[in-house]
């Protein structure tokens, strides 16, 4: 892969601190999935702009994640040119953030997006599968929460309470004790 000599990278790094998400690895086993993803591709340590980004939120919802916003104003302002970020679904789960990012690249302000699975430069074939991977995480996240109703709603018609037992009552699995 030849990367340009001249961009800097902003390294960015989220967790979500929602019960929903919390398989998603860590904050300190992104950086360094994105330490060795830096070595592998060739990057300049010169070219990265230390320190690197950090997130505890959800990318959900747009205009939610301070850090977010700061990255997308560094590369308004020309501070960088890349993203190295573990997978896609780090960057946006929501579609107006993924249009921030496409954005940017339509504009020859953000020219690659550096991740463990691929690296985005600013083509349409490239912008268009990070378009998808990002839709693609707006969807799972959707998809939960249609799932946790209907289980939710299946588990009160069979007398089960959707949440842990009131005060005074014992909670067993299939039964209710009063």
């Amino acid at each position: 892969m030849n990367l340009d000599s001249k961009i800097k990278y902003i390294v960015y790094c989220r967790k979500s601190s929602e019960p929903d998400e919390r398989q998603a690895l860590s904050i300190d086993s992104q950086k360094s999935e994105a330490v060795r993803l830096i070595e592998r591709l060739g990057i300049d340590d010169s070219q990265i702009i230390k320190p690197f980004i950090e997130e505890s939120h959800s990318a959900k919802i747009a205009d939610t994640r301070p850090q977010f916003k700061k990255m997308i104003e560094m590369i308004a302002n020309k501070e960088a040119g890349g993203i190295v970020c573990w997978l896609p679904d780090r960057l946006s789960r929501n579609a107006i953030d993924a249009g921030r990012i496409i954005d940017l690249m339509d504009k020859n302000l953000l020219t690659q997006i550096a991740t463990t699975s691929q690296t985005f430069s600013n083509t349409p074939n490239d912008k268009f599968l990070f378009n998808i991977l990002c839709s693609q995480a707006k969807l799972e996240n959707d998809n939960r929460a249609i799932n946790a109703k209907r289980g939710m709603r299946t588990k009160a018609e069979m007398g089960w309470f959707p949440a842990p037992a009131p005060l005074g009552y014992i909670n067993e699995i299939g039964q209710l004790k009063g």
